[in-house]
Parts: structure tokens; C-alpha cells; sequence
């Protein structure tokens, strides 16, 4: 059983900073690609950022790109999400998720999901 957990999730003030961090446990799983989503009140989930679990090679959505910054750390098995200047739209469940066969943005071509944390942004 492959487990992935986030966690770093809160409340802030707007223009505050958050760090989340999703770590894989269980059975040893092949991953391509580690992906951060997140689903807002009334609203589908969306793509976040990704990164490339051997070579770190990342994407972002536009509406985060400049102020998150995805990381890996592959002696802890964990990915980051450094979420910097945030706003009030920001605020959502953040999802870690983990592709294991490719490269993609795309919510369904994900095989592992956490469970979420919340991060709430105040204005």
C-alpha cells in the first residue's frame, strides 16, 4: 500500500507564507512524477505544480507561478510546496499526488493521492 501525507497546512494572513510537505510511505512505488493539486469551496480540483521526480524538472499553473516553488528531497522521500505572497483565492485543500508512469498536469493521469490539508488565507 503506497501512502502519501501532507501535512503544513493553516491559516494565514494574506501576503504570509506557507510550506507543505508530502511524504510517501509503504510499499516501495515507481514515480515518474509528484504533483501538487487543490480544490476550493464550489469548485473542481485543479493543477497546482509538478516535478519531475529524477531530474526536478517542475511546472506551474499561472496563477501560482513566481510565488510557489515545488521541491523534492529524495533521501526523505517528500516533495515541498513553498507557497509564498499568497492570497485569499488561494485558499483550498492542497492535494500531493504521485504519477507513476509519466509526465503530466492532468488531475487523471495520477495513480496515488493524500488525503489533503487545508489552507485557509485571510484578507
Amino acid at each position: 500500500q503506497v501512502q502519501l501525507g501532507e501535512s503544513g497546512g493553516g491559516l494565514v494572513q494574506a501576503g504570509g507564507s506557507l510550506r507543505l510537505s508530502c511524504a510517501a510511505s509503504g510499499r516501495t512505488f515507481s514515480r515518474s512524477t509528484m504533483g501538487w493539486f487543490r480544490q476550493a469551496p464550489g469548485k473542481e480540483r485543479e493543477f497546482v505544480s509538478c516535478i519531475n521526480w529524477s531530474n526536478g524538472i517542475t511546472s506551474y499553473a499561472g496563477t501560482v507561478k513566481g510565488r510557489f516553488t515545488i521541491s523534492r528531497d529524495k533521501t526523505k522521500n517528500t516533495v515541498y510546496l513553498q507557497m509564498n505572497s499568497l492570497k485569499p483565492e488561494d485558499t483550498a485543500v492542497y492535494y500531493c499526488a504521485a504519477d507513476s508512469t509519466g509526465w503530466s498536469t492532468l488531475e487523471y493521469e495520477y495513480d496515488y493521492w493524500g488525503q489533503g490539508t487545508q489552507v485557509t488565507v485571510s484578507s
